[in-house]
């Protein structure tokens, strides 16, 4: 196997012979942690080895290995115990001396060493609380379930996640089986996984005026989802990948998924210092926040992206949203549709010189009453610089058409008007849903960065422009994108109808030409086609 997509299609196919009757959505919560655990183990041994402490998986005396997993712990932020690392587990299988029992001895263990160090404690505790070790579905007794998770551990176990040159791709591998997963998983797919193609457009956007990253560059998700949308971003910086470059922040209100990011960060290479990763309703209450001077103060970020869930319900009776200083000065989100929430939270959370990508239903572009009102404050606020329509059907589990609306913060804008780009209609169709191609992606790009008219697919729209349509943002209204059909004159219609004619008669004499030769034509067949001609040329 040479590269990360051979290696997942191969892995996949594997794992869908064993699954049997268990959803690809269930049985995602148990190769995805196992495949996490076996890094873990063997990012263990690396650092085992680089720090010359090898000799730890050969001591015997209880105090000794207390001293070596507080160590451990200390530069890893979890510890493994000797007999539960991953090259023991893939014995004690080979050896028919595992028990079922055993896996959940692994995982209580590893919770346990959690705890060792408190600055990790968060990144660590409970991350393989949805490995359901008891469920029926891998087996109806004891031995069945044993069979069924050795199975598991030891496919995960035959691949080297490595490709030809060398470069760990365990990562990568992790996050395309992701991207399987949902898109077998229908709607429930969409709430975990943003498709690469769009992330690719709003992490190249969140990154494209970035030259060089001087200290940390900053970056938030209050929906992450999978964490696959901020990887997305640290992709597109330049040496993003340095160790420590960038600061990763995210929210999830969905604890599986939220564990999946957790994973996610860490096994493409992020340190769980850099990273602070939440389970919580971003909506409820503000977060991230500093401290100064014993007063709390939202942190600002370099870029946030989002693609939160679409005109969801919102809690805005039970609490004062208006007093909510997120939503001061623009308006608080009706109760049915909290796309605006989510944007005037990124807002709050936006450095006056960074840019926010967020991905939302085309009703936040015309509909009207509370949500009318929060879009004109933001335009009157300068904070609103590019809208892009996208074409339906891009995401799993819904196929309405959806847009990403580009805000940049107040130093980073230099200028008030609003460039409308309309890629709708650009796109490569799927089985499952569309696809967007390099091409199309590109093209985007290009067109966001030129800030330029282009016929029937973008134009620079003034404030007056936008005043005079009363701040509606839909798209038609700035984007002429009507195909005149051609207009054929109605002399050349009856040419052509005349010609039909003739060759239709041309035929039919042909046709008896040749009942003729076969001494086969009746009166009464003659009469028969020559009624079948009239209809076909009246």
């Amino acid at each position: 196997m040479s590269n990360a997509k051979d290696i997942t299609s191969k892995l996949w196919e594997m794992a869908n012979k064993l699954r049997g009757t268990m959803s690809a959505n269930d049985y995602q919560n148990y190769i995805l942690p196992f495949m996490f655990y076996r890094y873990l183990s063997e990012n263990q041994d690396e650092y085992l080895k680089v720090n010359g402490l090898e000799e730890f998986y050969e001591v015997t005396d209880a105090a000794e290995i207390e001293d070596y997993l507080e160590e451990i712990s200390r530069g890893l932020g979890y510890a493994i115990d000797p007999a539960y690392t991953w090259d023991k587990i893939i014995a004690k299988i080979e050896n028919h001396k595992i028990k079922a029992s055993d896996f959940q001895d692994t995982f209580d263990k590893f919770n346990t060493n959690a705890k060792r160090n408190a600055a990790a404690e968060d990144h660590f505790a409970n991350i393989f609380a949805d490995v359901n070790l008891g469920d029926i579905r891998l087996g109806t007794s004891t031995n069945e379930r044993a069979k069924a998770l050795n199975d598991i551990v030891l496919i995960i176990n035959d691949f080297t996640f490595k490709d030809i040159s060398g470069h760990d791709i365990l990562g990568d591998v992790y996050e395309y089986l992701i991207g399987q997963f949902a898109a077998n998983a229908g709607k429930k797919g969409g709430e975990f996984y943003t498709p690469h193609e769009v992330s690719q457009i709003l992490a190249k956007i969140v990154t494209i005026d970035v030259v060089g990253i001087d200290g940390q560059f900053r970056v938030y998700d209050p929906t992450m989802g999978s964490g696959s949308l901020l990887l997305t971003v640290q992709k597109e910086l330049p040496n993003g990948e340095e160790e420590g470059s960038v600061e990763f922040y995210g929210q999830e209100l969905n604890t599986t998924t939220y564990n999946l990011a957790r994973m996610n960060l860490m096994m493409h290479g992020v340190n769980y210092r850099n990273m602070e990763l939440r389970r919580a309703d971003t909506l409820d209450g503000d977060w991230p926040f500093a401290e100064k001077d014993g007063t709390q103060i939202p942190l600002k970020f370099d870029a946030v992206v989002a693609n939160p869930p679409y005109s969801q319900n919102w809690n805005t009776k039970d609490v004062d949203r208006e007093k909510d200083s997120r939503f001061k000065g623009y308006g608080v989100a009706p109760t049915s549709k909290a796309d605006y929430a989510f944007v005037l939270h990124g807002l709050y959370h936006l450095d006056k010189a960074g840019t926010m990508a967020i991905v939302l239903p085309h009703g936040v572009l015309f509909r009207g009453a509370s949500e009318g009102r929060i879009r004109k404050n933001i335009i009157d606020n300068n904070l609103l610089d590019t809208v892009i329509g996208l074409p339906a059907n891009l995401f799993y589990g819904t196929q309405i058409q959806t847009c990403i609306l580009v805000f940049k913060g107040r130093e980073a804008r230099k200028n008030k008007d609003i460039l409308f780009i309309d890629a709708s209609s650009e796109f490569e169709r799927g089985r499952n849903k569309n696809n967007l191609s390099s091409e199309n992606i590109n093209k985007i790009l290009e067109t966001y960065s030129n800030r330029e008219d282009v016929e029937k697919y973008a134009h620079v729209a003034s404030l007056d422009e936008i005043k005079e349509n009363d701040y509606n943002l839909n798209i038609p209204r700035y984007v002429d994108t009507f195909e005149e059909e051609e207009v054929i004159p109605l002399s050349q219609v009856a040419q052509e109808l005349a010609e039909v004619k003739e060759e239709i008669a041309n035929s039919y004499d042909n046709l008896f030409g040749l009942l003729n030769e076969l001494n086969g034509t009746t009166d009464e067949a003659k009469e028969e086609l020559s009624k079948f001609l009239g209809l076909l040329g009246s």
